[in-house]
């Protein structure tokens, strides 16, 4: 199970700078894969607490790291223009010599769409927007022009140079497990799937869904990076794993957080075994929230307790 790419979820709500560079500093020099970022304009239900644009901090932290991975989980499509949206892409991926991971999804908080005055629409607009996003990126990562006639965007012969760096791009990581509408998109256009914590109590159902669909649009599920986010609650021994679930249960208790479903409360040995669960299931990366906001010392025992016993 050397393969599995494991990752860390540290929404930069209530954090500095400083704060955040300091995690991404403290991944990449334990070897922690991948760092990821929340897409909102303000921290969700918290409007009171400082939180910093996601696309502007992703950029500064690959700017002072050299190996660590970094991507939104996920990008709200309905932000930015999609045809700005891929060339700021295929620049970063410049900048950082292809480390930038692009997540987006079709967007989930109606409440923050109100307040800035931007279109939020139906299940099924925000979808159709999204397909066309995703059509006119891989288009600008793939060809290095940009044709695409759609109902809510219209780019027609668009240059998109320089193409991403090295004869590569930036993987597309589509977020979502609705059935009707974005497990096909992530059948036709994902290089990564990710599973978001709500849905960790129906993975196997959700994973057959998405074989099927695959299996009806010709696509190969086995060439899609299955990825699931979850919940980490990881204690350094027995006798504080209490006080560990206890923390984690304040801040991650609520159902969307599936921390039950996710199985990733323990010491050690526990955390082990249940990735060694979820990779047997098919998933190849995994990325983490961490009960205590990616703290020194859980990083520290997340690299060495847990990524070096896989």
């Amino acid at each position: 199970m050397s393969d599995l790419d494991v990752g860390v979820y540290v929404p930069q709500i209530g954090f500095t700078y400083r704060d955040m560079l300091d995690r991404a500093m403290r991944c990449e020099a334990l070897g922690i894969g991948s760092l990821w970022l929340y897409d909102h304009l303000y921290g969700p239900g918290a409007p009171q607490y400082p939180s910093m644009e996601a696309w502007t901090l992703a950029t500064a932290l690959l700017a002072r790291t050299e190996r660590l991975r970094v991507g939104h989980m996920v990008l709200c499509n309905q932000f930015r223009h999609p045809a700005v949206l891929a060339k700021m892409a295929t620049t970063l991926d410049h900048i950082c010599g292809g480390r930038f991971q692009f997540g987006i999804g079709s967007g989930s908080i109606e409440d923050e769409h109100r307040r800035a005055g931007l279109d939020w629409g139906s299940s099924a607009a925000r979808s159709q927007r999204l397909a066309e996003t995703l059509e006119i990126v891989a288009q600008a990562f793939t060809t290095g022009t940009v044709d695409v006639q759609g109902r809510h965007y219209r780019v027609r012969d668009l240059p998109m140079t320089p193409a991403p760096d090295g004869g590569t791009r930036p993987p597309i990581v589509v977020g979502g497990v609705g059935e009707k509408y974005t497990l096909p998109l992530v059948a036709r256009y994902a290089d990564v799937w990710n599973v978001p914590t709500y849905a960790l109590g129906d993975l196997r159902h959700k994973v057959d869904v998405l074989r099927g669909i695959c299996a009806d649009v010709g696509r190969d599920p086995d060439t899609i990076v299955m990825s699931v986010e979850a919940v980490m609650a990881l204690a350094p021994d027995d006798a504080s794993l209490p006080d560990v679930r206890r923390l984690a249960e304040k801040r991650f208790g609520a159902e969307g957080f599936g921390l039950a479903d996710g199985g990733l409360v323990g010491t050690a040995s526990a955390i082990v075994d249940r990735l060694h669960e979820l990779a047997d299931m098919g998933f190849r990366q995994v990325v983490l929230f961490t009960h205590d906001r990616a703290s020194d010392r859980t990083l520290g025992l997340l690299a060495d307790e847990v990524i070096a016993r896989l």
